[in-house]
């Protein structure tokens, strides 16, 4: 145990800290100690959220939607923005019209809707690419569609997630933006919804420029958590996951071991 200790401290430290929120948020968002989970504590706006750093061409920002509240109408919304959240003091109310009226902005609500449809003919749940290919971008499956916790029916809703039929705005629902670079210089953003890619939203982004995710905890959905997404070859940080999850007879009990904070979030939230 100290071992794992030890080096559960160090794979912490080398987060990638892109695979978390900004300190710059939403008046009514608070943000657990890793800055991976972000609730909305009071009413149904003031809940905007960034990435803690710039996405690389081809980086995913992926949440998982863990918490919803009833009573309110509208859901996540989803985009990019050249501004930096450094400088948005006070942070806009809403993401839109608010940010998106401040320019250099590109945002979309997730609607019920936005998972792909499967063509004419198309089987769902047939064997896939085990990769999502979005031009450049190489991005591992598995990681973009959730998985159900441990309790009763959570086979069901496993069979949901394969087959690509449980809605975009459902719990354990995994949402992602990226942006890809075009030959004029310019990119494409993509929001891709378990798995699937929506296609291009929005078109001519200044790729030269900083462009950092943004999250709009907004309405009936209640919280987020980051799902830290690799590309190539596993890191010690997953391989060490590996391990623990196979030694642990029930995801719970991670929480009683003694390492990271950190950690524990990334074992029990794959």
């Amino acid at each position: 145990q100290g071992r794992l200790k030890i080096a559960g401290a160090a794979m912490a430290a080398r987060c990638r800290l892109a695979a978390r929120f900004h300190h710059i948020h939403g008046a009514n968002i608070r943000l657990d100690a890793s800055r991976t989970r972000a609730t909305r504590v009071e009413s149904f706006a003031h809940g905007l959220c960034f990435s803690q750093e710039p996405l690389a061409p081809g980086q995913i920002f992926l949440v998982e939607i863990e918490e919803k509240e009833r009573g309110w109408c509208g859901h996540l919304r989803v985009g990019l923005t050249a501004l930096d959240p450094q400088r948005l003091q006070p942070v806009p109310e809403y993401s839109l019209p608010d940010l998106v009226s401040m320019g250099d902005t590109w945002v979309f609500a997730i609607t019920r809707s936005h998972n792909r449809a499967a063509a004419a003919g198309e089987a769902r749940g047939a064997p896939r690419d085990p990769f999502l290919l979005v031009q450049r971008a190489r991005i591992p499956r598995d990681t973009l569609v959730g998985r159900s916790r441990p309790g009763r029916y959570s086979h069901l809703l496993d069979e949901l997630f394969r087959t690509n039929v449980l809605p975009a705005t459902a719990r354990r629902s995994r949402i992602g933006v990226l942006y890809a670079p075009q030959p004029d210089g310019t990119a494409d953003m993509h929001i891709i919804i378990n798995g699937e890619d929506m296609g291009a939203s929005a078109r001519r982004l200044p790729a030269a420029r900083p462009l950092y995710a943004v999250v709009d905890v907004f309405a009936s959905t209640k919280s987020v958590r980051v799902i830290p997404v690799e590309d190539g070859f596993p890191s010690l940080q997953t391989l060490c996951r590996v391990v623990i999850q196979k030694h642990i007879v029930h995801r719970v009990a991670i929480d009683g071991l003694d390492l990271p904070a950190l950690l524990k979030s990334f074992c029990t939230h794959e």
